[in-house]
């Protein structure tokens, strides 16, 4: 089945399409937006602390330009002071994600957002912790943070009778990867040792989506008897934010950084325009747990992800990611 599904005429149409200022009150919620520093990330804390949040916390592996993008958003939001902070983090090592999480679960009393923005393109091999970085930083560091952090969101949910949000930001870049290594008897391996960089964002991209639809399965406890205690309810979902006017594409190489600029020029999103979809998944209503949101509502994903051959490649890659999830952390899947 070929991978290649993106329309250019529902592309062009969702680029030109105004999205809704959000307004959803957020009093009393502490938010933690991975990437908070630049582009879609600052622009979603932002609102969340005009939205009036009792703490964003921005995480970022440059604490100096994290301070300057809180600045930044306090100068907006003057009323504010106080309600934003900065916490490193560098998804691109895994004991950093565990220093961070740790830090979380000490010092927090609740989490009812945790934003996971933060993604990297390359177009040049580079190698952390034994994978390529893009696989590294937008699918193991994302989802042990997850993992690590839901224990956070379920106490929340008991102590404050909320519903808290774990959303994962993913791309329309999902539908146009070939994705050559779906049908390698170890998806993640087979990663390992493929330097085509051609696909390897769309890959990552595709690979969050497929993981949190089997993460949802699995939070909701569909493999379990029913007499099975489930635990409290967090919202999981992803979204795809449209072409937007970030920092995403700043290692693109020339010429590619001046078709760049003229695309981004003709159809990119503002960061904030962008940052919307953002912020309406991680506020959304609970019939978009498991789903991919775009345009500020439920989408449909590429025919591949909707796929029996999807699915497949849905549970392999789930069970994998599981196992080496526990090798970085032990007993890190017990806390599905």
């Amino acid at each position: 089945m070929p991978l290649f599904e993106l329309s250019p005429f529902q592309f062009f149409v969702s680029q030109w399409t105004p999205l809704p200022y959000p307004a959803t009150d957020c009093t009393d919620k502490v938010v933690i937006v991975t990437g908070g520093n630049v582009g879609l990330g600052l622009e979603a804390a932002r609102h969340f602390t005009r939205l009036n949040a009792a703490k964003v916390i921005i995480a970022c592996r440059n604490t100096e330009k994290g301070n300057a993008a809180k600045t930044d958003i306090e100068s907006t939001t003057p009323n504010r002071k106080g309600a934003v902070e900065v916490w490193p983090l560098d998804l691109s090592s895994f004991e950093s994600v565990k220093d961070f999480c740790r830090r979380a679960d000490q010092q927090l009393d609740r989490l009812d957002v945790l934003l996971e923005n933060a993604s990297v393109l390359h177009t040049k091999f580079f190698e952390r912790e034994g994978y390529e970085e893009q696989v590294t930083v937008n699918v193991l560091s994302t989802f042990l943070m997850a993992l690590l952090l839901l224990p956070v969101l379920r106490r929340t949910a008991t102590r404050f009778n909320t519903v808290p949000h774990l959303t994962v930001v993913s791309s329309d870049a999902h539908a146009v990867t070939n994705f050559r290594c779906r049908d390698a008897p170890a998806v993640l391996e087979a990663l390992r040792g493929d330097r085509d960089m051609l696909s390897r964002y769309g890959e990552t991209k595709l690979l969050q989506l497929l993981v949190v639809r089997e993460l949802a399965k699995a939070l909701d406890g569909d493999d379990e008897p029913t007499t099975h205690q489930k635990q409290p309810r967090v919202i999981l979902n992803t979204l795809n934010p449209g072409l937007c006017r970030s920092e995403l594409f700043r290692h693109a190489p020339w010429p590619a950084t001046w078709v760049l600029y003229i695309s981004m020029r003709l159809f990119a999103r503002t960061a904030e325009m962008g940052s919307r979809n953002l912020v309406a998944a991680a506020t959304a209503p609970e019939d978009t747990h498991g789903k991919y949101l775009s345009d500020c509502k439920i989408w449909e994903p590429s025919r591949f992800v909707r796929s029996q051959d999807g699915a497949n490649v849905q549970r392999r890659v789930f069970a994998e990611l599981l196992e080496l999830l526990e090798k970085i952390e032990p007993g890190v899947a017990a806390n599905i």
